[in-house]
């Protein structure tokens, strides 16, 4: 681990950003991560977009919404893992955060229900680019100012859409202060001047950019959105500043496998490119080699077990030596390529983590005895 901790790692930082491939324990390690801190005493709210809800089952909860919701500590009793602070998780919903942006920034009540009930809004706050990724941020950024918690982890969507998720607050930005949506602002652009030569481009761009194309809708949005879209754009720059805060730090999850360390590499020169935090590597999943040593099989384990099977267990025993040296060697090179950050190694559990008792095994995995 290059001499750290996960817990020296995570010492006096505000959010904490699990980033990388998808399929590797991303959802489950970001639960584990938010476990182990509130282990330790701390109040920590854990942030998941996990579409398939297991978050929600490993953490003795019925459902998980937009709101934060109490893990119980029984949970984990009698599974090593005291919760003396106070564990929080909710899941991601694009519409509703989308909406509460509006609540925000609306000028008066008349104005956010004209929004919120408008059709071209609700097709545009779930369909526009990037907006998952955008609303994802959107939330914690939220819960950051609210300040509840001591601490923040966000489960991010995999990391094939790295350039949405960094760049997700510039581009709705840059959507909303765009050239064709300033047309429409203006006070003769739905009356008259849109309807001309360059119609067929302005409706052709936004039909691209929200997937909608409800024109009988277009000059009542536009008129209500015309007071909020600066608001708009000034809280994005906002959502980028926390990103890029000293007090953030983005964990890169990832498994011993070449597809994902490739990923996990490009993930990396995203982050140096913008100059964003990085705090450390978690190589999941990694296999451990067994050694059964030089003569194989004591003749008395060969006994009682028998020719066949003794045979099979050297010959699977084999097989994992084999994985654990294509493991170490693929993480060698990932690290190499990163600049060789910290990295705490999580090995190969022999279940998936559903219960407590799994994200109790991981929390000892990356926070050590």
């Amino acid at each position: 681990m290059s001499g750290s901790t996960l817990e020296q790692l995570l010492d006096g930082k505000r959010i904490i950003i699990c980033a990388g491939p998808g399929g590797v324990g991303k959802t489950t390690t970001a639960a584990a991560v938010a476990a182990g801190m509130a282990a330790r005493g701390l109040r920590v709210a854990v942030v998941t977009i996990d579409p398939a809800k297991r978050l929600a089952d490993a953490l003795g909860l019925d459902g998980l919404d937009n709101d934060p919701k109490l893990v119980d500590p029984a949970r984990f009793e009698g599974h090593g893992l005291e919760i003396t602070g106070e564990l929080w998780a909710l899941m991601l919903d694009v519409k509703r955060t989308f909406d509460s942006m509006i609540e925000r920034v609306a000028p008066n009540e008349a104005a956010r229900e004209e929004v919120l009930n408008n059709r071209i809004y609700q097709e545009l706050s779930s369909a526009v680019a990037g907006s998952q990724e955008f609303t994802a941020i959107s939330r914690l950024y939220d819960l950051d100012q609210e300040g509840g918690f001591d601490l923040l982890v966000l489960d991010t969507p995999p990391s094939r859409n790295a350039l949405d998720f960094l760049d997700a607050p510039d581009r709705l930005a840059g959507f909303f202060q765009g050239r064709a949506i300033r047309i429409f602002l203006k006070p003769a652009g739905i009356g008259g001047r849109v309807f001309g030569a360059g119609t067929g481009v302005v409706f052709s761009i936004l039909k691209r950019v929200t997937g909608v194309d409800l024109l009988q809708d277009l000059s009542v949005f536009f008129r209500s959105m015309g007071g909020m879209i600066d608001d708009i754009s000034a809280r994005a720059v906002r959502v980028k500043a926390m990103l890029e805060d000293p007090d953030t730090t983005f964990l890169l999850v990832t498994a011993p496998e070449r597809d994902p360390a490739d990923e996990t590499a490009f993930f990396h020169a995203r982050l140096r490119e913008q100059e964003l935090p990085f705090g450390g590597l978690i190589l999941n999943r990694v296999h451990e080699t067994i050694d059964l040593g030089a003569g194989g099989l004591p003749k008395s384990v060969t006994a009682a077990l028998g020719e066949d099977l003794a045979g099979r267990v050297e010959l699977a025993a084999a097989e994992m030596s084999l994985l654990a040296e294509r493991d170490a060697a693929v993480g060698a090179r990932l690290r190499r390529r990163l600049g060789d950050p910290p990295t705490i190694t999580v090995p190969q559990l022999p279940d998936d983590v559903h219960d407590a008792e799994g994200l109790a095994r991981m929390c000892r995995h990356l926070f050590g005895p």
